[in-house]
């Protein structure tokens, strides 16, 4: 956001007051963890996941180095993914996020950020669950 531009309101709270900031334990096999930058901007974002017995996300936590809006965006998903079963949480999209933090154009990959860091933390999980099954399909 430039100097004297209006920062969103719902970026603001999320800068300031963020949810769920920490981490979880990345050796526990019900934690998935997704690192994911954006080497243009500088942005970094962890996001790590810990799914129950049943496939459903009871914690979410993150770790963002970046702007306002990446630290807002990465906030808001640990917020959306919590109480989701995993396949609910891939269907989080950048653009859902983008809307809810009306985050201008120039912010968007902050929130393409935030969806990847979900997408990788989801595939970090699902190879704990089976760990042979990569190695299955590439013999395939």
């Amino acid at each position: 956001v430039a100097v004297g531009d209006a920062v969103p309101r719902q970026v603001v709270d999320h800068y300031e007051n963020p949810r769920n900031v920490g981490s979880l334990d990345r050796n526990a096999k019900n934690v998935g963890t997704g690192l994911v930058g954006a080497p243009a901007c500088g942005d970094v974002m962890k996001l790590q996941v810990e799914v129950d017995e049943n496939g459903r996300i009871v914690d979410a936590r993150f770790k963002t180095f970046g702007c306002g809006s990446a630290i807002a965006s990465s906030s808001l998903a640990t917020e959306w993914v919590k109480g989701k079963t995993v396949d609910e949480a891939l269907k989080i999209k950048n653009t859902d996020i983008a809307k809810e933090l009306c985050l201008p154009p120039v912010k968007l990959h902050c929130s393409m950020l935030a969806e990847d860091a979900i997408k990788a933390a989801l595939a970090d999980y699902k190879l704990k669950q089976d760990p042979n099954k990569e190695e299955s399909e590439k013999k395939a």
